[in-house]
């Protein structure tokens, strides 16, 4: 695997968003294997691609971000951005009261919104971060274009209130030798199959690994991997390769094989996890 280009983040405040100008926009093209350093802002945060894939790792987890996908990032959480392929980045800045964490969400919601989350890139939101992208950071606003930004920014939280969240995002553990292990696996997930096949490669024993990832996940390795996996295959899914490619590259005897695993894991079929991924994909499900 190359090394990461590290590259630091732009001026945050070049796009601060305030009280008056509630939600801003910007837009970067960077190139794949490029690594923003890590970094964290006084407001929330949602990143996703236009095009590409990027990998968002916060809060204890990563995440991997095609462009029907997005990450909702709170305040003040330090977060690293890799680039997988390359990538025009959209990012949201969100002004928030110092008591509110959502989007204007409803009380009994704000503790899901307190944490990183993944949620689905709507076509309107889509069309309305690429509005606000095209506003110059560097020049106030007339009248009219203030207006019209305050309107599509109070679309764009409508959006996001209503976006549908998924059960996606990688967990990193906080032991050295179970996070060595784990950047392993995350760069090459089918290189080994098994957990005693890791667990060698790592130099520890398999009971040692599974009782790591209990105690500093709360999970177990296959349903960990399963999880990276899922994340592979999105990035796959939006390179357009069918769905009988994603299963074979990932290790799976037959489509069917892995589309009883995503079902299990994600609780929907591949053809709507994917959603707008691939036309290949949605197509290659339903023929298998």
């Amino acid at each position: 695997m190359l090394p990461h280009r590290s590259i630091a983040p732009l001026d945050p405040q070049r796009f601060a968003p305030t009280a008056a100008r509630p939600v801003r926009g910007k837009s970067r093209r960077l190139e794949a294997d490029t690594r923003v350093a890590p970094h964290s802002h006084a407001w929330a945060q949602v990143a996703f691609s236009a095009t590409g894939v990027t990998r968002v790792t916060a809060d204890h987890s990563t995440y991997l971000v095609p462009p029907s996908r997005a990450v909702w990032i709170p305040p003040q959480v330090v977060h690293t951005v890799t680039v997988v392929q390359d990538a025009d980045m959209r990012t949201l800045y969100v002004h928030q009261p110092a008591d509110r964490c959502g989007p204007d969400v409803p009380a009994a919601q704000e503790d899901a919104w307190r944490r990183c989350r993944v949620i689905e890139v709507s076509s309107l939101l889509r069309e309305l971060v690429q509005q606000l992208t095209e506003l110059d950071p560097d020049t106030l606003p007339d009248a009219a274009d203030q207006l019209r930004e305050r309107c599509i920014g109070t679309l764009v939280l409508d959006e996001l209130r209503r976006a549908q969240p998924l059960p996606l995002g990688v967990a990193l553990p906080q032991d050295k030798r179970l996070r060595h292990l784990c950047e392993a696996v995350l760069d090459a997930p089918t290189r080994h199959a098994t957990l005693d096949a890791w667990a060698a490669e790592s130099g520890a024993s398999a009971r040692t690994v599974a009782r790591l990832f209990r105690d500093e996940l709360g999970t177990s390795f296959v349903q960990w991997r399963h999880q990276v996996l899922l994340a592979r295959a999105l990035a796959l899914a939006a390179r357009g390769k069918p769905m009988s490619h994603i299963a074979a590259e990932l290790g799976y005897a037959s489509p069917s094989a892995f589309t009883a695993m995503v079902t299990r894991t994600v609780g929907m079929a591949p053809s709507r996890f994917f959603g707008g991924e691939a036309a290949g994909a949605g197509a290659s499900h339903r023929g298998g």
